[in-house]
């Protein structure tokens, strides 16, 4: 299974084989000068980033340095005062200038595009799993019923949630839910995932499912931008990282090099305190 690829619809989908990253330069996602303010508070200072297909980018950095608010602008969550944003490839391209103002159909499509991961779930408590996995491709993509729920049902196998179908989030585990909320950004079909600390709200003993997912994600060749603090996994799974510090990128490379040999002094001092915090 393949990120341009539908899922399968007559049997449970098979487990990863490495591939390996992408042996094309194809650019997916390029931000240039991205800014936003809340009030007065700059959160985000002129960002710039680019994203290869089936590459893996992690942002790394302090709370409040502008890695979450980041994200969501490239899911449109959040508008951006400023910059550019293009996502995508062939007739799923997209390209919004945010000094003119895009429309809501614009943001849509950016949307359309790409699907987000929450720290915290976001499930919708009053839906089912099925439900929560459905409701997106079925009620925004406007897909096949039937179509949309073979394919959740798929997915929810893959991830050893097949009997939790018809239960209620309050009725899993956090690790569960998240596992959840995995399935339902990938039934979206995107071309590119986006995860928000995905493990930060988790007990200890829950953390290994979730990453063990992610990587199985990052040898199918998806195409994905993760926030977060685990530093150890962002070395075994991304293949570059961005170190963001006042709402700037203060440095970014090649993830092995990056997090063993830091250049900028800022770069050094967080590694170094979240490797080695006692």
């Amino acid at each position: 299974m393949s990120p341009t690829e539908p899922f399968p619809t007559d049997d449970v989908p098979s487990l990863p084989v490495p591939a390996g990253p992408s042996d094309t330069d194809e650019v997916l996602l390029s931000v240039r000068g991205l800014r936003k303010s809340f009030g007065d508070n700059e959160v985000l200072r002129s960002v710039d980033l680019t994203v290869g297909r089936g590459r893996v980018l992690a942002l790394i950095g302090p709370s409040g340095s502008g890695k979450t608010t980041a994200l969501r602008c490239l899911n449109g969550l959040e508008v951006p005062d400023g910059g550019t944003i293009a996502l995508g490839s062939g007739d799923r391209h997209v390209a919004l200038d945010f000094a003119a103002r895009p429309s809501r159909r614009q943001l849509a499509a950016l949307r359309d595009r790409s699907a987000m991961v929450f720290q915290h779930y976001n499930l919708f408590p009053h839906k089912t799993v099925l439900e929560n996995v459905t409701e997106g491709p079925r009620v925004v993509q406007r897909r096949p019923a039937g179509e949309v729920r073979t394919e959740a049902l798929a997915l929810l196998e893959r991830v050893g949630l097949a009997d939790k179908r018809d239960v209620y989030p309050f009725q899993l585990s956090g690790g569960q839910q998240q596992r959840v909320g995995i399935v339902r950004a990938l039934a979206l079909r995107p071309q590119l995932l986006l995860f928000d600390e995905p493990t930060s709200a988790l007990d200890p003993e829950l953390v290994g499912d979730v990453l063990g997912l992610i990587r199985e994600l990052a040898v199918e060749g998806w195409t994905m931008v993760i926030v977060t603090h685990e530093l150890q996994f962002a070395r075994e799974v991304a293949h570059e990282v961005a170190f963001v510090d006042g709402g700037r990128i203060v440095e970014h490379g090649e993830a092995g090099r990056v997090l063993r040999e830091p250049q900028h002094e800022r770069t050094r001092q967080f590694v170094h305190r979240l490797l080695h915090p006692f």
